[in-house]
């Protein structure tokens, strides 16, 4: 996986946290997997096809899906019920606009999926045949995984 697929991503989810969310964000280590990955309870899923392709899936617990929430709206959510759910994939939604705008700029082709919601327990994501990349970033709202998964289609 080329890093330049990867940074516009993990710029923007970076970026858009901070303006979004008004607190200061931390990058955690970077760590590559290669097998199926068991995922949070929250994840946004946002599939890339074209000169690019994979997906990418910002993954997020419960808490931390409902504080973001919360924050975002300006009001107490206590569930993870549509509102919650809108404005996390609006999240997603934002972080990846930023993210495919660097690329598109970079020269690479490709369309977008719209973002898709997955809530659950012991959910797991299996991509035949390529990597991901996990990216944890720290918030003081909870832990945000960016997890990417893209190549150059062959």
């Amino acid at each position: 996986m080329r890093v330049e697929y990867i940074n516009p991503f993990v710029e923007s989810s970076v970026n858009v946290l901070k303006e979004v969310l008004g607190l200061q964000v931390r990058r955690e280590n970077v760590s590559l997997k290669s097998k199926a990955l068991p995922v949070l309870d929250i994840a946004v899923i946002v599939g890339l096809v074209g000169q690019v392709e994979g997906r990418v899936i910002f993954d997020l617990d419960r808490k931390t899906a409902l504080n973001i929430a919360s924050k975002m709206n300006d009001e107490t959510l206590t569930e993870f019920d549509d509102l919650a759910k809108a404005t996390i994939t609006e999240l997603g939604n934002m972080i990846t606009g930023r993210a495919v705008t660097k690329l598109s700029e970079l020269g690479y082709k490709f369309d977008v999926t719209p973002p898709a919601i997955f809530t659950g327990n012991n959910m797991e994501i299996s991509d035949v045949n390529i990597e991901a990349l996990i990216v944890p970033i720290e918030t003081e709202l909870g832990r945000v995984e960016v997890n990417v998964a893209l190549r150059e289609k062959a």
